[in-house]
């Protein structure tokens, strides 16, 4: 059964993925334009200019990639928490800061070797793991010298060490929640679908203020598995629904019309 909830607002904390693969590609890349800055990007994370980060068709999220212009040898390394470029012919997209320091901001468009990487900047083999950190070892501050012959010691009684207190964490962000159960019906826009509601309510967020209109989230599951749909408008035809979906889709190129039946 399918379940259709509107969405405003909910609290959560920020999530982490680490890449597990990586590949050596070459091709094209553009970095963002300004009017992206601040946005909700695929992973959740909202893009900013002096973040070295970038977008990739396929990568994980938390990939590492060493990004090399062809045209003067310059290198950086950026980290992948977007999707895209959805233009032919380009491999990645760049956040400005990394283009500057590519050399390849006047041109728009630059020839580069994306190569996956590891925490210390060696490259990984195509479906080879990233080696796991290693355990730090922990050594006791103070050491007991065992007596002498002859010595004897005195027992010292022990201070119990004071507790910790830990403040609270401010790595959070607070959104209020409304949530109304909706009966199907007319037509809306779905601009992807997600596993986890971390990244979903983040692009939900930015879709009330890009958009400036109704949030949804349609529950499905699907293979044995909660899917989260989010979904954007309530249009009773299928040409409005059309038309608001050419202007969504400058901002989200993946959006399609729904009928919800």
């Amino acid at each position: 059964m399918r379940t259709i909830f509107t969405i405003l607002f909910i609290s959560f904390f920020s999530v982490h993925t680490i890449a597990q693969s990586g590949y050596i590609q070459e091709g094209k890349a553009s970095f963002y334009a300004d009017k992206f800055e601040g946005r909700t990007t695929a992973s959740g994370e909202r893009y900013s200019h002096s973040k070295s980060t970038c977008a990739h068709l396929s990568l994980p999220f938390g990939t590492l990639v060493r990004v090399t212009n062809l045209d003067n040898g310059n290198s950086v390394v950026v980290r992948v928490n977007d999707r895209g470029p959805f233009v032919p012919n380009r491999i990645i997209d760049l956040s400005r800061s990394a283009a500057e320091k590519l050399g390849f901001i006047g041109q728009g468009i630059a020839d580069v070797r994306i190569e996956v990487i590891d925490e210390n900047g060696n490259a990984i083999q195509t479906n080879t793991p990233a080696p796991k950190p290693k355990p730090v070892e922990t050594k006791p501050t103070t050491q007991t010298k065992p007596a002498t012959e002859g010595q004897t010691t005195t027992p010292q009684a022990k201070t119990p060490a004071p507790k910790a207190t830990q403040p609270p964490s401010t790595d959070y962000e607070l959104y209020e929640l409304d949530v109304n159960r909706q009966s199907p019906g007319g037509f809306t826009i779905q601009i992807g679908s997600y596993k986890e509601l971390v990244n979903l309510l983040r692009i939900a967020d930015d879709l009330k203020v890009s958009l400036k209109k109704e949030v949804r989230v349609q529950v499905a599951t699907v293979g044995g598995e909660k899917v989260y749909r989010l979904m954007v408008g309530k249009f009773s035809s299928r040409r409005d629904a059309e038309n608001f979906r050419d202007k969504a889709s400058q901002i989200y190129p993946d959006c399609f019309v729904v009928e919800l039946k």
